[in-house]
């Protein structure tokens, strides 16, 4: 039951990732495109409370995603113990988080 839980979960990380992609890519595109230097893209993010909810939701949904993915790999190659798996699965999400939402708000904050 808990490969079905965690296989619809990472299904429903993917489904939520998939604008958020196409979203960055076009602003990337768009930042680029427009010679935009790094301060002045940080210029435009800080204080954003719509770019740290888009960059905060991309960053939850490619945690989980990334850290079942990775539970996957290491259940079909060298780990075999279930508690184990879950307890890397839930260090590896939670890490990811982590970093990433400071990222965010190192990026966002005014």
């Amino acid at each position: 039951m808990i490969g079905l839980k965690l296989y619809m979960l990472q299904r429903l990380s993917a489904m939520v990732m998939a604008p958020l992609v196409l979203g960055h890519i076009a602003v990337m595109i768009y930042a680029i495109q427009g010679g935009l230097s790094a301060a002045e893209i940080l210029g435009r993010t800080q204080g954003s409370l719509a770019w740290a909810l888009f960059y905060g939701t991309f960053v939850l949904a490619v945690s989980v995603h990334a850290a079942i993915g990775v539970r996957v790999i290491l259940a079909e190659t060298i780990l075999k113990h279930r508690h184990a798996l879950d307890g890397l699965t839930l260090a590896i999400g939670s890490g990811l988080a982590a970093l990433g939402l400071y990222a965010v708000y190192a990026v966002t904050a005014s």
